[in-house]
């Protein structure tokens, strides 16, 4: 028996034990998505620089190797994401670019590579100015 709350059976406090992890889940997860909301109003509005390296996928082939062919569908996304070269260059940035083994110095060259007439010419991203 409870002794604070005697009337209460097991099943009622596992109940209540229940019901705390649930509460607590969810004020985890809430505050997760304030906290990537904050994130979204950094360099990428309405996203994250790992959430627009996604899109990019199709460049990885393209940004591993400088003589890779660079698809349509990769030109298309750069094309998007290069009208923001804060958000480009904070993608290519990104800790997510790095673990999956971009080369920041041949990504840079992928906006020229797709023959973006109005691609962020001279923009310094990191160490690199996109060519």
């Amino acid at each position: 028996m409870d002794s604070v709350h005697p009337n209460r059976t097991k099943s009622d406090r596992m109940e209540a034990s229940s019901k705390c992890f649930y509460i607590l889940g969810f004020i985890l997860i809430l505050g997760n998505t304030i906290f990537n909301g904050a994130n979204a109003a950094g360099e990428c509005p309405r996203s994250t620089p790992d959430m627009e390296l996604l899109k990019l996928i199709p460049c990885l082939s393209a940004a591993l190797d400088a003589n890779a062919a660079v698809s349509r569908s990769c030109c298309t996304q750069v094309l998007k994401l290069g009208k923001n070269p804060k958000c480009l260059c904070a993608v290519m940035l990104s800790n997510t670019a790095k673990s999956s083994g971009v080369k920041l110095e041949i990504a840079m060259t992928i906006p020229k590579r797709c023959n973006i007439a109005d691609r962020p010419v001279g923009y310094k991203c990191g160490d690199y100015i996109l060519p």
